[in-house]
């Protein structure tokens, strides 16, 4: 189980670098995408961290996860506002 625990780190920072590349989109669908992601790093980055002891990358993953679900509410809200503007259009 540690060794599968070691590798934890590297779909850790797969996970993160495609959730950076999907929040930076332009489209609130991918950005909300994007957070899911990125709340799924965290909870693989706190795995591997429990693992190693690393108790400041931890406390650095709960940190983010709240402001992913931050994000997460902000982007779901976006959506529904743009699908409402867009609804009146047709």
């Amino acid at each position: 189980m540690g060794e599968f625990l070691d590798l934890v780190q590297w779909p850790a920072m797969v996970a993160s670098v495609l959730a950076a590349w999907l929040v930076a989109s332009n489209n609130p669908r991918r950005r909300n995408i994007g957070f899911w992601v990125f709340l799924f790093s965290n909870v693989l980055w706190v795995a591997w961290g429990l693992h190693t002891k690393a108790w400041a990358l931890i406390t650095l993953q709960v940190i983010l996860a709240a402001m992913n679900v931050r994000g997460v509410r902000k982007t779901e809200k976006a959506e529904k506002s743009e699908k409402a503007g867009n609804a009146g259009q047709g």
